[in-house]
């Protein structure tokens, strides 16, 4: 298995330490593990996708504003 340095704030750090009870290597590989296997469904779903940058855009603002209205944060 490969080795891996992260650099994280000295305050993380500290409250890391108080639990030591985790595993945070563990819980930091699953996470990228997850969060890469998100990344990967994403580009294979939208592999053939003809939509263009300004399409997807479009799409997402139409999305919040249904969003917003729908919560009453618009009118």
């Amino acid at each position: 298995m490969a080795n891996m340095t992260l650099r994280i704030p000295d305050d993380l750090k500290t409250r890391l330490e108080k639990h030591k009870e985790v595993n945070w290597s563990e819980l930091a590989r699953n996470s990228m593990a997850d969060y890469l296997y998100k990344i990967e469904l994403m580009e294979k779903l939208t592999s053939k996708s003809r939509l263009t940058e300004k399409d997807i855009e479009e799409i997402g603002e139409k999305i919040k504003q249904g969003i917003a209205k729908k919560h009453g944060l618009v009118k």
